[in-house]
């Protein structure tokens, strides 16, 4: 194993060096895109803020934590790169992902699609062309993202692996985001659906394939695939449930995001599904009215708050908040993964569970 990683398990410094990775990618985009500092960079320096803004960096993070709990390697540039290129997809799913809900800020700024138009507001629709903006900018992250991987020195060992786990990661991500797009607007019963749309678009994307990609580069066995896998499946699960609690009950100040937009799309959260799956007929006949409404406000958001609390969804989700992150926690205490690794991800664990909690 590399002795210039092994100290660096502690998160910060994890960060600080998919920061590093990330500028210098961003500095010299792929052929035939302008530099952030070119007068035509208006792109790529848009990326650039959007990207370094600070952030969790979870998804890089797992993907080296992966690459240890395997045995890590001489490939330092390998890891460090195919990490950063995580980071730099989550970029393209994010904005795009807010131009489909219509979230006007993202990270307590503006999302992308309401920056590019205020940065342009005497243009004729300048909202229309704040969204077609975004959307370059989000096919120019997944461009950067692929040019991160395909610089990254894959011997042909691992470019057989990690290519077909990519695609994976991303098929489901997509499929995720479509039965989120699909069963938006309304709320419904369907608790299992809505835990199907948590697993693809959270548990997987988030946590576990990270852990995988980063395993794969070392040539982690079927065992540490496995005890990664039963850590990252039941808290990415837990991670997406506190989300769904912040999206309608958080501090937008904390949290960087509205707290009316689910609310306003209906979006098909765990929380929603059992709130009307519990819900007097009086209280479901409010939640048809109210949930989904985009000119929902405070005082009707209160109302629907008082009924995810009333029927016990809050409570409830909360429960499954603390199963999940305690199954978790109990997956790393059979020693499948080393000491420095397991520390790493209780850390992982707790942030991504008790934020905003």
């Amino acid at each position: 194993m590399s002795t210039d990683l092994v100290p660096q398990l502690d998160l910060r410094a994890l960060r600080d060096r998919i920061d590093t990775v990330l500028a210098e990618s961003l500095r010299r985009p792929p052929g035939g895109i302008p530099s952030p500092g070119d007068p035509a960079g208006e792109l790529t320096q848009a990326l650039t803020d959007f990207v370094l803004a600070p952030g969790k960096r979870i998804r890089p993070l797992l993907c080296v934590l992966g690459w240890h709990a395997a045995g890590g390697g001489d490939s330092e540039q390998t890891v460090w790169r195919t990490a950063a290129s995580l980071e730099m997809f989550h970029a393209f799913a994010l904005i795009h992902d807010d131009i489909i809900d219509g979230s006007s800020t993202r990270r307590g700024r503006l999302s992308v699609h309401r920056a590019f138009a205020a940065r342009h507001p005497t243009r004729p629709h300048a909202d229309a062309f704040g969204v077609h903006a975004a959307i370059l900018l989000g096919d120019l992250a997944l461009i950067c993202s692929d040019a991160l991987v395909n610089t990254a020195g894959l011997s042909t060992r691992q470019r057989d692996v990690v290519l077909p786990l990519l695609d994976t990661m991303r098929g489901e991500v997509l499929q995720g985001q479509h039965m989120d797009l699909v069963t938006t607007g309304r709320p419904t019963d369907d608790v299992d659906r809505a835990m199907s749309i948590a697993r693809l678009k959270t548990a997987k994307y988030t946590i576990e394939r990270p852990l995988h990609l980063g395993a794969a580069l070392a040539g982690a066995d079927v065992d540490v695939l496995s005890a990664c896998s039963a850590y990252a499946l039941p808290l990415g699960e837990a991670f997406q449930l506190r989300d769904d609690l912040l999206g309608v009950f958080g501090d937008p100040a904390l949290t960087g995001k509205p707290v009316l937009d689910d609310l306003r799309s209906g979006k098909a959260t765990v929380l929603m599904a059992l709130a009307t799956r519990q819900a007097t007929p009086a209280q479901r006949r409010t939640l048809d009215a109210l949930v989904g409404r985009e000119d929902l406000g405070e005082d009707d958001a209160v109302r629907v708050r008082h009924i995810l609390q009333c029927t016990g969804a809050r409570q409830t989700v909360e429960h499954m908040i603390t199963q999940r992150y305690r199954q978790a926690l109990r997956a790393l205490d059979d020693g499948a993964l080393a000491s420095s690794v397991a520390t790493a991800l209780r850390l992982i664990a707790a942030q991504a569970v008790m934020r905003g909690a």
